[in-house]
This record gives C-alpha cells, structure tokens and sequence, in this order.
C-alpha cells in the first residue's frame, strides 16, 4: 500500500509540457527543402534539436506540424515527426512513473542519444550479469549466468585482440564486428556453430536492448543469419548400461559417482537437479509408489517422475548414511569431478564414448523410456521439457527401435502368409 501511494503521488506531480515541430527557414539544404525541429516545452523551460528531416516549405502545415498531402512521401514523413514526439511524450511519462527529476533538456538528450554516446558494449553486458546474479534464483539460474560470462570473457579477448581496446562503444557496432567475431570464435576457440550462435543470441539481447534505448542506430543483426547445425543425442545402449550397472569398485569415489550416474539413468533428472533433490522430494504417488516431485532448475517447469526400482534401490542404498546429517537425498561432488571420474568408469567399462553426466539424461530419454514403448507426451512430461519437439530430437535416433518394430511387423506379415497359404492348400485339397 505504501508502495501504491507514493507511486499515486509521483503521478499527481504533473508538469506542463508540449512538444512542437517547426522548420527552420533561414537553415535551407541543396535541395531547397528546410530541416523540421523538434521542440520540448517542460514547466516553461524548452529545448530544441534537429530530427533530421527535411521537407519542401510550400508543403509544411506549420499549425499542425505536418507535412500536408497524401502521397507516399507526406505519409512517411508524418509518421517520423509523429514517432519522435511519441518518443518524446513516453520518456516524459517514465520519468514521472518512477520519480525522476524531468526537464526539457533530459528528453531531448535521451532522444538524440547525446548521453549515451559512450556507452560501453562490455560495461553494460557487465552490468547485465550483475543484474542477473542478483536476481539468481529467480528468473536466472546458476547455469545461465556463467553462459553469460564466458561470453563476455569471449567478447572481451575478441575486442581487445581485433580492436586493440579494453572496450568498445555501441556506435561502434556494425555487421562486420558480429561476422569477425564469429571467425574469431572459430579459429580462436574452437567453438561450433551452435556454441557460436548461443554467444551471439546473448550479443544479440544486449544490442537489442541498446537499440530500443536509442543508443546505436541500426541493429548490426539485420542481415546476419545463420542456422543451428544438427545435433546428435549420444546414449548408453542397453548392454552398455548393464555394464556399468554391474561394475563393481574398490574406490568409494567411483562407486558414489556411478550410483548417482545410475540413479539419473533411471529418472532423466541432470545433474543440477539432482544436486537439490532433498527427502522433501520423495513422496508416495497416486499409485502408492514412490515418486520424485520437483522443477527442473533450467526451465522451472514442473518434473514428476515415478521411481524405477533400479532409481529407488540406490536412494534407499544412501538414505541411512544421509539420514543423520543432512537432508540431501544423493550423495554428489562438484560436476567438474563427477565428468572426471566418470572417464575412468567408462576406461574400466571398455565404454568407447565420452561419458558425460548429461548422457544419463539422454539414457533415459532413448534406451529406458521410448525404446520400451513409453508415450512421447508421457517422456516429456518427466523430462520437464517446454516443447514436445525437443523431446522428438531423442525419438528421431532410435534407429534399433525402429529395426525391432519392422522385424516384429515382418514376422507378423510372414505368419499372416504362410496362415494363407495353408487355407488356400486346404482348399485345393478338398
């Protein structure tokens, strides 16, 4: 409420204010065409700029403003002269909305960009970091803000090798920088397309942000596209995952990373997931079964597994060691750690891919869920995905289903053959 009132007497401090547009006649181009003003008006106190247009003076309506006629051109010209006096009666109204000191002079700055001609391209990517690291938790994951910072730090090697400057201002910006940054993204670290393209959809936010505050002219992404290459979903196979399944360890530290590994096989959950995952998590079902209730941290959309027995052994392995001093349900160390030691597993395994924690994920998705006949809409819905298409992605890879199901149709038409044959023989036989 105290919130309300103070907002409700921020409206009531109105000022006198108006905006007009004028030539000026003694100011004549080439072509002989007059540059149209803009003039703010604040509590008696005005302020003028040019906009950049020119029109014919014969054609100016100085009562209205405006450039008279129907044609085309007339149009076009009205419209500008009516966005930058609407640009102008907005940044009037933000700047009551929130309290701020408001002059005729401020308006005309923000318009024209006068104040924001040095504003920096990493200070405010910057700025956007510490913004979200505040707001971590709460719209921003952990995940997402350290993406943002390893592009800034790409951003900062690229600007201080090609443009030999701790920084570069957003008048700076044009298509050449967003194309340069891509070679160099390529040759310099090695980074995909897609990696490239997800710094460059960060960029992208930035610059947008800049180009809606009026701090860069033209967007430098106007004519860049690239598309997204094609990715492929590494999995365990069946055989694969029993191996690991029945390993068995003389470290302690391989055996808990495995478990865990394991356990995420067997409920799609990742690894930032399973790092939150408290008892609380662990309820009993509508069916009477265990299941795991929870938001995935990445989306925040709701993850409602029911526990497989080879998921809810393994909680049940740990749950007295964790039961006296924490609330944990799993037992994990840093991710950096667990990828390591999950190379030795797959070393002792004889696994010939790069096992990752996040392959377990897609084990479930492939090997666990869909190649067993569990409905798409059933998987995305444990996966916590946003767009059945993402999960579609795992479903187009399962080429040994798709090998099973003809031969089980081959058998089935071959019995259907030979049930035909033996009716036709019995016919002729009679």
């Amino acid at each position: 409420m105290a919130f309300f009132n103070q907002q409700k007497n921020t409206m009531e401090r109105r000022h006198s204010f108006s905006i007009t547009s004028f030539i000026r006649k003694h100011r004549k181009t080439k072509e002989n065409e007059f540059p149209v003003y803009l003039r703010i008006t604040v509590d008696g106190k005005r302020s003028e700029f040019a906009t950049k247009i020119t029109v014919d003076q014969q054609k100016w309506n100085a009562a209205k403003g405006r450039v008279n006629g129907t044609h085309e051109t007339s149009k076009r010209l009205n419209l500008m002269i009516g966005n930058l006096e609407h640009r102008a009666q907005d940044i009037y109204n933000q700047y009551l909305l929130h309290g701020k000191i408001v002059t005729a002079e401020i308006i005309k700055n923000e318009i024209t960009g006068f104040d924001h001609k040095q504003r920096m391209l990493l200070a405010s990517i910057a700025e956007h970091v510490h913004d979200m690291k505040t707001s971590e938790g709460h719209g921003y994951s952990s995940g997402t803000i350290k993406n943002w910072q390893v592009t800034e730090r790409h951003l900062k090697d690229f600007i201080k090798v090609s443009y030999n400057a701790p920084d570069i201002t957003f008048k700076e910006l044009d298509h050449r920088f967003v194309t340069e940054f891509e070679i160099f993204a390529r040759r310099e670290w090695q980074c995909k397309t897609n990696a490239i393209l997800k710094h460059i959809q960060r960029l992208k936010k930035v610059v947008m942000m800049a180009v809606n505050k009026g701090w860069i002219d033209t967007d430098p992404f106007i004519n860049f596209h690239r598309k997204q290459e094609r990715t492929h979903r590494t999995f365990l196979t069946k055989e694969e995952l029993e191996r690991i399944e029945r390993k068995e360890f003389q470290f302690e530290r391989l055996e808990r990373v495995r478990d865990v590994f394991i356990f995420s096989c067997y409920t799609g959950l990742a690894f930032v997931d399973i790092e939150k995952l408290t008892q609380d998590n662990l309820v009993t079902g509508i069916d009477g079964k265990k299941w795991i209730y929870t938001f995935r941290q990445k989306t925040d959309t709701k993850s409602n597994i029911p526990l497989l027995p080879a998921a809810l052994k393994i909680i049940e392995k740990y749950y007295t060691a964790n039961d006296n001093y924490t609330n944990k349900l799993l037992p994990l160390i840093t991710n950096i750690k667990t990828n390591a030691y999950l190379k030795e597993i797959a070393d002792m395994c004889d696994i010939k891919k790069n096992l990752t924690f996040h392959m377990a994920r897609h084990t479930f998705a492939t090997t666990i869920t869909l190649s067993n006949g569990v409905p798409i809409e059933t998987v995305s819905n444990m996966l916590g995905h946003t767009k059945i298409t993402t999960t579609q992605i795992y479903a187009k890879v399962l080429e040994n289903k798709v090998s099973n199901d003809m031969m089980v149709l081959e058998r089935e038409l071959s019995i259907n053959n030979k049930d035909r044959t033996l009716s036709q023989t019995m016919n002729e036989n009679r």
